[in-house]
């Protein structure tokens, strides 16, 4: 069964440190700490990750407690229903200027060795759970991007199959529901958010949906973020989407599937340090102990509990 072998890939990453990039893929450029007003501009994304985790009937109406935190968003379309699909929305941002499509990441409430255990070989249980959604999470087999959805893309460029199979399922949906939020608000910029698994297909999103729609920028901004694919998606990544993705301290999920398996994370990483610091770390799985990679080779020094937050104040969830 896949989610065997991604127990056992889980236990060595447990036990073994995650290998260092070769020197020449390291961009020894220098890691620098953001500012008081870097880290705030990112606060309105981070809530729009978290609403997310909202029920799709609330994210279309915007009411939620969560959504006071971003209160002009104009909502187009939502969907999901938490057990096969991911909740996801997409609307208008007139304040940030842009559409946003957000998506849903991991339900916590299943991640039920979290809750049993509290410790952290609670960090294996991120990989599973009873729904298919989460069990996306624990297929750790890289493949080519579909061709019909991303056409033009070479077959070299590989991701996490479990990851493009639930990016697929609402792909469409939400590419009609984005071109009707830029058609209604004359938009020219659309950013793409989530948390967790939500990040992961933010990210496939991020790269689909230029494919198929021109005279926009595209940005794509994530928290907690998985690796997604092999050093050529990380390499087409970096040369055709604006990535930040935000790692909060010792969180374990960043730091899998492994880089022996073959997966990279493209470049655009921001870490949250233990101290509380954001800083910017330039280049792919940049291994200073300043970011994610090497203040977390392996994960018997993760902290589960981090993968939730906070990211500057804000906690994942609705």
């Amino acid at each position: 069964m896949l989610v065997c072998g991604f127990f056992v890939s889980a236990l060595l990453c447990a036990f073994v440190v995650d290998a260092a990039p070769p020197p020449e893929l390291v961009k020894r450029q220098a890691i620098t700490t953001l500012t008081a007003s870097q880290i705030s501009a990112f606060n309105p994304f981070t809530f729009f990750a978290s609403t997310a985790y909202c029920n799709p009937s609330n994210t279309l109406a915007w009411d939620c407690a969560i959504c006071n935190a971003n209160a002009d968003f104009v909502p187009v379309e939502s969907g999901g229903d938490r057990f096969d699909v991911q909740f996801w929305y997409v609307g208008f941002s007139p304040s940030q200027k842009t559409v946003i499509v957000a998506h849903q990441g991991t339900d916590a409430t299943k991640c039920m060795l979290c809750v049993i255990l509290g410790n952290r070989i609670s960090l294996m249980s991120f990989f599973f759970s009873y729904s298919e959604t989460d069990a996306t999470d624990a297929d750790v087999v890289l493949e080519p991007l579909d061709s019909t959805l991303f056409p033009g893309i070479s077959s070299s460029i590989e991701v996490h199959s479990g990851f493009a199979f639930e990016q697929a399922k609402t792909a469409t949906t939400i590419l009609a529901a984005v071109r009707k939020a830029i058609s209604a608000h004359r938009a020219t910029k659309v950013t793409v958010v989530g948390h967790s698994l939500g990040a992961a297909i933010a990210l496939l999103d991020s790269v689909y949906l230029p494919l198929h729609i021109s005279g926009v920028t595209f940005r794509a901004v994530v928290h907690g973020m998985p690796r997604v694919g092999n050093q050529a998606f990380a390499n087409y990544v970096d040369a055709h989407l604006s990535l930040t993705h935000i790692n909060n301290k010792k969180d374990p999920v960043p730091i899998v599937p492994g880089r022996f398996l073959g997966y990279h994370h493209p470049s655009g990483e921001v870490h949250i340090t233990e101290s509380g610091s954001w800083v910017s770390c330039p280049g792919q799985d940049n291994p200073s102990t300043e970011c994610i990679v090497g203040d977390v080779p392996n994960l018997l020094l993760a902290n589960p509990s981090d993968h939730y937050g906070p990211y500057d104040g804000v906690i994942m969830g609705c």
